[in-house]
C-alpha cells in the first residue's frame, strides 16, 4: 500500500496545502511564485500531457517519484536530483530555542529571498512565505539564518528552507530552528519530516542527532515545458 510520502507534493495539494492548489482531479499544481512542484493523483504519460497543457510555455517545474523514472516528451528533463527523506516519528524530548525566534512576515521577504539564493536550500520564490510557520534569528536587523514549512501531507508537516548566511555558520542557529520546527509540529500531534539531498552529509548527520530516520531515496526532476 502506498503511504502518502510516497508521492508527498499531490498528498499535499489535496490536504493541507489544498489553499494553494491549482489543476484538477488528476493534475495540481502550486502556483510558482509558491513553489515549483506539480504532482499526479497517479503518475502517467496522460497526465504529464495534462500538465504540459496547462502551464506556459518556459515554465521550469519539480516532480517528485519515489523511483528513477522516464520523463516523457516533449517535456525536457533539466536535472535529477537524488534525495532521501527524513521522518521524526519517534517520542524525543527537546529543551525550547534559547535563542530568540522572530516570526517573519511580508517585510522579511527581500531578506529571506536574499538568503535562499546565497545559500541555496532548495526552491523559494517570492510567496513560498504562504507556506507558513517561517522564523528566523536575526543579528539586529540582519537575517542571519531561517526554517519554515513548506508540504503539509494530512498529519505529516515538511520542514524546509533551513539556511544560515556564510558569516554565521557554526554558532547552531540552524539546530535552534530545527528544534522550533519539531516542537511545534509535534504540539499540533503532527509528524515532522524533510528532504535533503543524499551526498548532504552534515545535513544529514545533524538531522539524525535530532531524531529524524531515513524513510526512503526519493527523487526530484526538474522538467521544463519547452519553448
Amino acid at each position: 500500500m502506498e503511504h502518502v510520502l510516497d508521492n508527498p507534493a499531490w498528498n499535499a495539494l489535496i490536504s493541507g496545502n489544498s489553499n494553494l492548489s491549482f489543476g484538477n482531479e488528476e493534475v495540481k499544481y502550486f502556483d510558482r511564485e509558491v513553489s515549483p512542484f506539480a504532482a499526479f493523483k497517479e503518475s502517467s504519460a496522460e497526465n504529464f500531457q495534462t500538465l504540459y497543457e496547462l502551464i506556459p510555455e518556459g515554465q521550469i517545474l519539480l516532480f517528485i517519484a519515489p523511483v528513477e523514472m522516464e520523463i516523457p516528451s516533449p517535456w525536457k528533463v533539466l536535472n535529477c536530483i537524488k534525495g532521501i527523506q527524513m521522518i521524526c516519528d519517534i517520542k524525543v524530548e527537546h529543551n525550547e530555542p534559547s535563542l530568540k525566534l522572530i516570526p517573519l512576515t511580508e517585510e522579511h521577504i527581500p531578506q529571506m529571498l536574499a538568503l535562499t539564493k546565497l545559500t541555496n536550500p532548495g526552491p523559494f520564490a517570492s510567496r513560498t512565505i504562504d507556506f507558513g510557520h517561517y522564523h528566523g534569528i536575526f543579528d539586529g536587523d540582519k537575517l542571519a539564518a531561517m526554517a519554515g514549512q513548506r508540504m503539509h501531507v494530512f498529519n505529516y508537516a515538511e520542514i524546509s528552507a533551513v539556511c544560515t548566511h556564510p558569516d554565521y555558520l557554526g554558532r547552531g542557529h540552524a539546530k535552534q530552528l530545527l528544534i522550533h520546527q519539531i516542537n511545534r509540529i509535534k504540539a499540533a500531534s503532527e509528524i515532522p519530516f524533510l528532504h535533503v539531498r543524499y551526498d548532504n552529509d552534515r545535513a544529514i548527520k545533524v538531522y539524525k542527532s535530532l531524531g529524524f530516520s531515513t524513510r526512503r531515496e526519493i527523487y526530484f526532476y526538474v522538467i521544463q515545458k519547452a519553448k
